[in-house]
């Protein structure tokens, strides 16, 4: 096992101890172990009748709360946070425009239009709707019609659309996501999580801030007919500004929530609910106990070396790593949690490295939550080493991989 310390000091914690150590394991990597005692008072708990429920922090990623939210649910009408996703994408690639049309065919009609009885945006058989006015349909009036012919046109089917929506869960890494359909419409293989509609929700708002203001929206009208945002929380001068409700009887009432007070945007997910007003009421409870009971702490300041990480055949043996923005936690306040950070790569990392160049993450958890998850970039660069520096790394690591298989059979 190597070991070596971990140079950076954490800043802005007067009143803290501050420990840190940092180890290269068997399992090849690196743990900076950071250990914070935040004051004498125990923390809080904070109690939801919601069955599924998660709070987020948007800038840190910070988990303040979580409740059975990995387990699976049917999404009903957050569905359509991931049919806006694709379009955005799709949009931001160029490959559509605001102002291009789409047609409302007779199976976008009849299936998620007037005769359908179910939410809609009343759009007209046989008329062509521009992109712009589709999105409102979606995301203010959550409207199947909207949402098929949006799939449609992007895809040929609504079929086609559902393993996009699919496809592009797994490369923002949503691995529990699976899409059967554009609308949230009750189907028995469509699920999602909690966790995973919020980091969905995130995705959207940091890469389409100028599309996702349309969820914000309180009201649109289409076809004559007036219609007022179905998001609760956007009529309760709150600071919110998205994004989702949905229902279905297999589901419950749930609903995916975004907020901004003090510069601080957080991210609420409630689902399993049985009133529109319980999930109103939870969502709102989770939102005003995240602003209310958290307080940001520093750990390092951009740019400030957080450790090292050992690198394999270069003139040097390490390189210390930073990250590019400060490094915050959110800490309940008068909490005596414990947060630990770690250094995480598979490694060692193979010279030449670059500065600047993307190598570990630093991963901080608070008990059992993840309190934060960012990556840490090299300080300097690392040309490759001697022949005899490489020779020596490699009976190193041939002896690192000896260990761990024999570790491995105990």
């Amino acid at each position: 096992m190597w070991r070596s310390n971990a140079r950076a000091r954490p800043t802005g914690w007067a009143s803290a101890r501050r420990v840190a150590a940092c180890l290269y394991s068997l399992a090849t990597r690196v743990s900076l172990a950071l250990v914070v005692l935040a004051g004498a008072a125990q923390a809080q708990g904070f109690q939801t009748s919601a069955p599924h429920a998660i709070l987020i922090d948007v800038a840190t990623g910070a988990v303040l709360f979580e409740k059975a939210a990995d387990d699976p649910i049917a999404p009903a009408s957050m569905a359509k946070i991931m049919t806006a996703a694709v379009l955005f994408e799709e949009i931001r690639q160029g490959r559509l425009k605001l102002d291009d049309e789409f047609g409302i065919s007779e199976n976008a009609w009849r299936k998620g239009g007037a005769p359908s009885g179910g939410s809609a945006m009343f759009a007209q058989l046989g008329s062509r709707v521009k992109i712009v006015d589709l999105i409102q349909g979606i995301v203010v009036q959550s409207g199947n019609d909207a949402s098929i012919a949006v799939a449609e046109g992007i895809a040929g089917s609504e079929d086609n659309f559902a393993n996009l929506m699919t496809k592009r869960a797994r490369e923002l890494g949503l691995t529990k996501s699976v899409f059967r359909n554009a609308t949230g419409l009750g189907h028995p293989e469509q699920k999602t999580t909690a966790r995973e509609l919020a980091k969905l929700s995130q995705h959207v708002i940091e890469t389409y801030p100028d599309l996702y203001k349309y969820f914000g929206q309180r009201e649109f009208t289409w076809n004559k007919i007036r219609q007022q945002n179905r998001n609760p929380l956007i009529a309760m001068d709150i600071g919110a500004d998205g994004l989702k409700t949905g229902y279905i009887e297999e589901s419950g009432y749930g609903l995916v929530g975004s907020a901004v007070q003090n510069d601080q945007r957080l991210i609420v997910v409630v689902a399993g609910l049985k009133t529109a007003r319980d999930r109103a009421t939870e969502a709102r409870k989770l939102l005003d106990w995240g602003f209310r009971s958290f307080e940001a702490r520093m750990l390092f300041a951009a740019g400030e070396e957080v450790g090292d990480v050992r690198v394999y055949g270069g003139e040097k043996g390490s390189v210390a790593v930073a990250a590019k923005v400060p490094v915050k936690v959110l800490m309940q306040r008068g909490s005596s949690e414990k947060l630990v950070a770690r250094i995480v790569y598979m490694g060692p990392l193979r010279a030449p490295v670059e500065p600047g160049q993307e190598v570990a993450r630093l991963r901080v958890t608070r008990g059992d939550t993840q309190a934060l998850d960012l990556p840490l970039y090299s300080t300097a660069a690392v040309a490759r080493g001697s022949l005899s520096q490489r020779a020596f790394d490699g009976l190193i690591e041939l002896g690192v991989g000896l260990a761990r298989r024999a570790f491995a059979k105990i």
